[in-house]
């Protein structure tokens, strides 16, 4: 459908993530996350926001943000955990082959540890 200039709306990547906390069984809700892409200079930030109130979170990159390589979600987790947790932020990378597909990347967390996996 074309936007309101009669061009045709920019294409998104699909990336999502999710966070459940373990510990109390409960979605991560208002946790910081910046999606960050690794080029010849380094890592960039290319989005960031925070989870809803069911812990999720999905970007909005353009596609000409999104292509095959490396990249990782950085989660700002101790304003949610408390300033006694044993990770304060948590850094998960990984790589598209395939631009096209959706990523969703969720992290299960707890005070003391944490777990991830390719979801759907």
């Amino acid at each position: 459908m074309p936007s309101d200039d009669g061009t045709a709306p920019e294409a998104h990547a699909r990336i999502s993530t999710h966070i459940l906390d373990t510990a109390t069984g409960d979605p991560a809700a208002d946790v910081h996350v910046r999606l960050e892409r690794r080029d010849a200079d380094g890592w960039r930030t290319i989005a960031e926001g925070r989870t809803d109130h069911d812990g999720r979170l999905r970007y909005r990159v353009p596609m000409r943000e999104w292509q095959a390589g490396g990249y990782r979600l950085l989660f700002y987790v101790e304003p949610h955990l408390g300033r006694d947790c044993f990770f304060p932020e948590i850094t998960v990378a990984f790589h598209v082959n395939d631009p096209d597909r959706h990523y969703h990347v969720p992290l299960l967390l707890s005070r003391y540890g944490y777990t991830t996996y390719r979801g759907s």
